[in-house]
């Protein structure tokens, strides 16, 4: 034998040694293993140092206090439609009953029907599902091309322009309700309806003024949501849009065809948003939009309303009581958002997984 093969033999046995020796310690290994997890609790925690029931102890804390928190805060949450579902169910008898806490002793569903009657409901929600559900897809419409615009491209003086959206979010509406109310009382465009007619023309009373605002981007909250769809834009990666350039898609084409589809939880949370708020809007409703009937604006005179019925039908004006007035706003208040609940039933899904995807990126 050589001396090259003498040493190739004797470089070699120490690997086949060490293999063997690997083996061993690893079964000796899983052998302890099997051992110490059949071992009883106590005696696993003596042998880690008492580490085993600190970890333990520390877990089932940390769970107990995290299921006090969130009992708290649904309950919060949840507490005052509870006490509201329990008075719409109440005779007036039973709200000066002391006994009658949550549940009625009488219980009664007149409340609905003559909350139903003091705000016109069905008419009311009709209209207030048209205006909702349109003025909903017009801001979401425009909202999208604005929030893509300021992803994707560059233009000038995009920095301000974007923090003039900023703004939008931040200052409130009723700052500008005095110039608002006077721009569209004397509507003019670059003075040519005085200058054929000799007049301005008034907009004010009819659903125009606020359409005409959502499809500038200056409708309720649109700030919001042009921030919302810019960011989620900006987490899509651009590979997409090249490769559609490379196939032959135009910047429309690939906008429509790519970015839409991708889209899509965004844009259902950015219009559950639109319609809850316009469903609820007090402000808009009553400035523009105050000779139609609303299920908003119904609510916010149902106390009058219910002044007024009662006058009617005693023939004398008699003081309702307070309780009896609540009971009737709070009767009105679920009938107004049980149909938003059921909406978010429907949308729940889409809207948890837009509120997980669309991350912040500056």
């Amino acid at each position: 034998m050589t001396k090259r093969s003498w040493k190739k033999t004797k470089t070699g046995a120490p690997s086949a040694e060490t293999g063997m020796a690997a083996a061993n310690a690893a079964a000796a290994g899983a052998d302890t293993q099997v051992r110490y997890s059949q071992l009883g609790f106590f005696e696993r925690n003596r042998l880690s140092g008492g580490y085993l029931l600190r970890k333990i102890v520390t877990q089932k804390a940390v769970s107990i206090i995290r299921a006090i928190l969130l009992f708290g805060m649904c309950f919060m949450i949840l507490q005052p439609i509870l006490n509201k579902i329990s008075v719409s169910f109440m005779t007036e008898q039973d709200l000066y009953n002391p006994v009658v806490i949550s549940i009625p002793e009488h219980f009664t569903t007149e409340n609905y029907r003559l909350a139903a009657e003091l705000m016109t409901y069905s008419k009311a929600l009709t209209n207030s599902f048209i205006v909702s559900l349109t003025i909903a897809l017009l801001q979401i419409a425009v909202c999208t091309l604005a929030g893509y615009g300021f992803a994707r491209f560059q233009f000038p003086f995009k920095k301000f322009w974007f923090a003039c959206v900023i703004l939008v979010i931040l200052i409130p509406p009723q700052t500008i309700a005095s110039s608002l109310h006077l721009h569209f009382r004397f509507f003019d465009i670059l003075g040519l309806f005085k200058l054929t007619t000799g007049k301005t023309v008034n907009l004010r009373g009819s659903a125009l003024p606020y359409y005409l605002m959502s499809a500038g981007c200056m409708g309720l909250k649109n700030g919001l949501y042009i921030y919302m769809i810019r960011q989620f834009f900006r987490n899509i990666p651009v590979d997409l849009e090249e490769a559609a350039y490379v196939d032959g898609c135009g910047m429309l084409r690939t906008f429509i065809k790519i970015m839409l589809p991708q889209s899509k939880p965004i844009l259902t949370s950015c219009f559950l948003f639109a319609f809850v708020w316009q469903w609820t809007d007090g402000f808009y409703s009553k400035m523009f939009l105050g000779n139609t009937k609303l299920v908003s604006t119904a609510l916010s005179r149902i106390v009058d309303s219910l002044s007024a019925y009662i006058q009617r039908i005693n023939g004398v004006k008699t003081t309702i009581s307070i309780a009896y007035s609540n009971c009737i706003l709070a009767t009105g208040t679920l009938m107004i958002i049980m149909p938003l609940i059921i909406l978010y039933l429907f949308a729940q899904k889409a809207f948890v997984e837009s509120i997980t995807s669309s991350g912040i990126k500056m």
